[in-house]
């Protein structure tokens, strides 16, 4: 079906839809959710930290936290509350700590393609890394920018993730639909991926809520080289080791 951009190797999609759209033909999966979560599993990864993805608000959560001997991140909306969604609470992770992050996009969205096949997390702090990893171990790949939500819960296509998306995929070989290649030239196009981040609908919300330290974490490219595969409920780091 024309939908799932069967012509080539590399395709692209937005949230739920595109799982539903691409999952059936592809051999991996990558999801993108810059602000934040895919943002955060890197950065507990880079800490050998593990996560435990959780749908957003599920009423089992502290339970599920307790099964796993995990941690329940809190709010990312609470200061001075532990470990939540916003990276700036994560640089300092003990090594081993393992934390259950709920989010209402990254992380559901984990859950739904892992049923189907492959899954990675992606970002741009890890898109070299990623992309080079990706690209020896599979040759038809999904890249599934999460996106946001607007108020009455419909998907709002968010910046941040279409140029974190591109960025993964410029890091990508083999033939990239139509649809990759836009999110690639985007991400090409940005003088600043900083300054294009810290300027986007998203990041201006982030610094009127004071966490503009999260966006300085999530806009800094190609710092890490965590591989983040989804394996037995959690992700972990599939990198070499050096």
């Amino acid at each position: 079906m024309y939908y799932s951009q069967d012509h080539y190797d590399i395709r692209l999609e937005w949230g739920s839809k595109g799982i539903e759209a691409l999952a059936q033909s592809v051999q991996a999966i990558v999801i993108v959710d810059v602000l934040s979560f895919t943002t955060c599993v890197d950065i507990c990864l880079q800490r050998a930290a593990t996560v435990f993805p959780f749908p957003w608000k599920g009423a089992q959560a502290e339970q599920f936290a307790k099964q796993k001997n995990a941690t329940l991140a809190s709010s990312r909306f609470r200061f001075n509350e532990g470990y939540s969604l916003a990276p700036s609470s994560l640089i300092s992770i003990p090594e081993n700590f393992r934390l259950v992050l709920p989010s209402p996009n990254g992380s559901t969205l984990t859950l739904e393609a892992a049923i189907h096949t492959t899954t990675y997390a992606g970002c741009l702090r890890n898109a070299k890394a990623l992309g080079h990893h990706l690209s020896y171990r599979h040759t038809r790949i999904a890249v599934i920018p999460s996106g946001e939500r607007w108020p009455d819960g419909h998907l709002r296509p968010a910046i941040e993730d279409l140029i974190g998306a591109g960025a993964i995929i410029s890091h990508l070989s083999g033939s990239k639909s139509p649809e990759a290649k836009i999110a690639e030239a985007t991400y090409h196009s940005c003088d600043s991926v900083a300054q294009s981040i810290n300027a986007c609908a998203s990041g201006r919300e982030l610094h009127e809520r004071g966490f503009g330290e999260d966006i300085q974490l999530a806009a800094d490219e190609n710092c890490s080289t965590t591989v983040p595969l989804f394996l037995d409920g959690a992700y972990i780091d599939q990198a070499p080791a050096t």
